[in-house]
């Protein structure tokens, strides 16, 4: 569909009301039926409705208009669309845009079909008038109206379920843009936003007969159908088309707003007077925008384009898209190595901080990008397949940079952390591991920028290993020695360790709010910390200390009745720590799991140990408990006055993915580590333990994490009385375990 065819419905629906005013005799002076709105514009799309009012002269009272009405409205019911109507007196057209901001919004688009062709002129003309009278006084709340919707919906290119509509970059925000001209205020490229927004509008009408409704956003299932009709190859295809669309409309209403801030803050009416402030060999500011400085010569300074970039994303003002056009046309090339004032000066735009995010969109949409760093088109809009992740790739590596840039006074090489955090994540769009793929591509790039051999394999190895920190912190036992070992072989250096931890907080606070909670901030920093020790001892020869497991009071109601458990509860970030003492015996774990399981509190983490006779157990939970409570469940389920496996039965009826069950013998020396992955539920930890407390295997620790449905939890298992399972007895339990969580055990 085009906007052919959307002329094509507005003539069909205009002829539609024109016959109706006709057939209800409607008057030909003193009144006028108008449509607002996106049918004011003639922007129907296949299920819109037909946004009209009928308007009439003050003088006129509503009783004169009532047999009108009763004539008009039926012909358009009964066509099929979809009406949404009134009647208003041109006074009331006027109090209603002065009161709702949304209202003003539409009735600038209005449009004549039928009656008093004069009024409806005179309704189109008062309108504008107010506005472009009214404008600095109502440009801040439209400001606040829109920045509120950018929040709600998130941006167009980025989102994973985005609205063509409302979006940040979205058919409104073309709307408002409109408006903005309008106002004779700022200036907006109308030509290249005008060209955004049909293409937006083209996609909702394909929407609309993908899915037979008026929706706008656009759900995952609909983007292979949406790709098939817009003549793409495929729904990855389609996905970067509306992305596009959105990133450009989204850069042109960032530099509109930037233009209505500088009016509404400087001196006001008269005249403007274009004034250079030089800010940097060949850079001035002018306007509130970074642009060349007079004399700049930029076929003789290859590090002009950069220096244009740094000076805007340091000072958070705006890069002027026709400089970086003109750059990237006519600027000198950087060469096959660049020189080192361009390495530094990419280095300081990285490190802005918020800055980045518009001067790197001007970049990309100027095509200047493609000079600096033409690796980038393989991210380009790029879908994650996560769902922890709010961005694109290329959004995402642009805010990881943002995030490492609080960071840099934390690691001892600020220029490599900006580099590794822009390209981290480079290896994404191939078919492979994206961080095994992006290693040799991270390492040609800082070859290219100017990094020694040394820089270079720190670079590559940020990038290889970005995952191995959030992933081992999560998944396995921080204190084991061979989970450090096994971190610190792939780090080698206290140095790279501090770049890799700065690294992975930023990839994580840049993923989404949740990706980096206190709990989670944690874990990395205990990890990381024991690595440590672990490279300080190697480098000095000598052996890391083994970490103690804490001696823990016994009361004396336990050491009375040793079948007795005691819990202690402390507020720990993100949540509490359960500590319980009891006898020790084999399946004690999973008694102490199912009593948290019946409180409904979610396990992150649990640790087990002896104490002479007593066994111990720490467990990391999201809330705070009532030990109390705790302590009455856990006798009750003991005495046996608690039926623990029908209240926590597992149905596994509607999963949709059978449980997997993986042992990683590698893992630890003492241990033998078992991964289970099934459906989120509370009862996984008890279920797991209690299978294997039949099987008298002891659980050493736990360590549970959640990856969107998905429970990924692993398991340290020893004999009873003895160290790691041998072959077969981990087989029985994988498999023991594998046939409990399926239900059939």
């Amino acid at each position: 569909m085009s906007a052919a065819d959307r002329a094509a419905r507005t003539e069909a629906a205009d002829a539609l009301c024109a016959a109706a005013y006709a057939e209800a005799e409607g008057p030909s002076s003193g009144a006028a039926l108008v449509a607002v709105g996106g049918y004011g514009r003639g922007e129907l799309a296949p299920c819109s409705d037909l946004d009209v009012v009928l308007v009439h002269d003050d003088h006129l009272a509503p009783d004169d208009l009532a047999p009108v009405l009763e004539r008009l409205w039926y012909p358009l019911w009964d066509s099929g669309n979809r009406v949404d109507h009134s009647v208003r007196s041109l006074s009331e057209m006027t109090t209603a845009a002065a009161d709702d901001l949304k209202v003003m919004l539409g009735q600038l688009d209005v449009r004549h079909l039928a009656g008093d062709h004069h009024l409806s002129l005179r309704l189109r003309t008062e309108q504008l008038a107010h506005w472009r009278r009214d404008a600095r006084r109502r440009l801040p709340e439209l400001k606040t109206l829109t920045h509120g919707r950018h929040v709600r919906a998130g941006e167009l290119a980025h989102a994973s379920v985005p609205d063509l509509k409302e979006s940040h970059g979205g058919i409104r925000d073309a709307t408002v843009l409109r408006a903005l001209v309008a106002s004779w205020l700022v200036d907006a490229s109308q030509a290249d936003s005008e060209s955004a927004r049909r293409g937006l509008l083209d996609v909702r009408d394909e929407l609309h007969a993908v899915t037979g409704r008026a929706v706008d956003r656009i759900a995952p299932e609909h983007w292979a159908p949406l790709a098939e009709r817009l003549g793409l190859p495929d729904a990855v295809a389609a996905q970067r088309h509306v992305r596009e669309l959105g990133r450009r409309l989204t850069h042109f209403s960032r530099l509109a707003w930037r233009r209505v801030d500088d009016v509404l803050t400087g001196p006001g009416r008269g005249p403007r007077r274009p004034r250079l402030e030089t800010l940097a060999p060949g850079v001035a500011l002018a306007a509130g925008e970074v642009v060349l400085d007079r004399g700049a010569r930029p076929e003789d300074d290859p590090a002009l384009l950069l220096r244009a970039c740094a000076e805007a994303a340091e000072r958070d003002v705006p890069l002027a898209p026709a400089t970086a056009a003109r750059l990237a046309r006519e600027g000198a090339p950087l060469g096959e190595v660049w020189p080192a004032e361009a390495r530094r000066l990419l280095v300081r735009m990285l490190a802005a901080g918020p800055g980045l995010l518009p001067v790197w969109e001007t970049l990309e949409e100027t095509g200047a990008l493609a000079s600096i760093l033409p690796e980038w088109e393989r991210i380009r809009l790029f879908p994650h397949a996560s769902a922890v992740h709010r961005f694109t790739v290329d959004r995402h590596s642009v805010e990881t940079c943002v995030e490492a840039a609080g960071l840099i006074r934390s690691v001892g090489r600020p220029d490599v952390l900006a580099v590794a955090a822009l390209l981290h994540d480079i290896g994404k769009g191939g078919f492979g591991d994206h961080s095994v793929e992006g290693e040799p591509i991270a390492r040609r790039i800082a070859r290219r920028l100017g990094f020694d051999d040394d820089e270079c394999d720190v670079v590559g190895t940020l990038v290889r290993h970005h995952l191995l920190l959030a992933e081992t912190a999560t998944s396995r036992d921080p204190d084991d020695p061979v989970t450090l070992a096994h971190v610190a072989d792939r780090v080698r250096s206290p140095e790279v360790l501090s770049l890799l931890v700065a690294l992975t907080e930023a990839d994580a606070r840049a993923a989404s709010p949740q990706a980096w909670s206190s709990w989670r901030a944690s874990l990395v920093r205990r990890l990381a910390d024991g690595v440590l020790a672990v490279l300080v001892a190697r480098e000095a020869g000598t052996s890391a200390p083994r970490v103690a497991d804490p001696q823990v009071a016994v009361p004396e109601a336990v050491r009375a009745d040793p079948s007795r458990a005691a819990f202690t509860v402390e507020p720990v970030a993100d949540g509490a720590r359960v500590t319980a003492v009891s006898g020790d015996r084999v399946g004690l774990l999973a008694d102490v799991a199912a009593v948290l399981a019946l409180q409904r509190v979610r396990v992150r983490a649990a640790r087990a140990w002896s104490q002479d006779s007593w066994g111990v157990s720490a467990w990391d939970v999201t809330e705070e408990v009532d030990p109390a409570v705790l302590r009455d469940r856990f006798a009750a389920l003991v005495e046996g006055r608690l039926d623990v496996e029908r209240r926590l039965r597992l149905d596994s009826s509607a999963d949709v993915l059978p449980p997997t069950v993986e042992v990683h013998h590698e893992a630890s020396r003492t241990s033998t580590v078992l991964e289970v992955r099934a459906s989120d539920r509370l009862s996984v930890v008890h279920h797991v333990c209690a299978t294997l407390a039949r099987l008298d295997i002891a659980v050493r620790s736990a360590h549970v994490d959640t990856l969107g449905p998905q429970a990924v939890d692993v398991f340290y298992l020893q004999e009873a009385w003895a160290g790691a399972l041998a072959d077969d007895r981990a087989a029985d339990a994988a498999h023991a375990v594998r046939s409990a969580l399926a239900g059939a055990g």
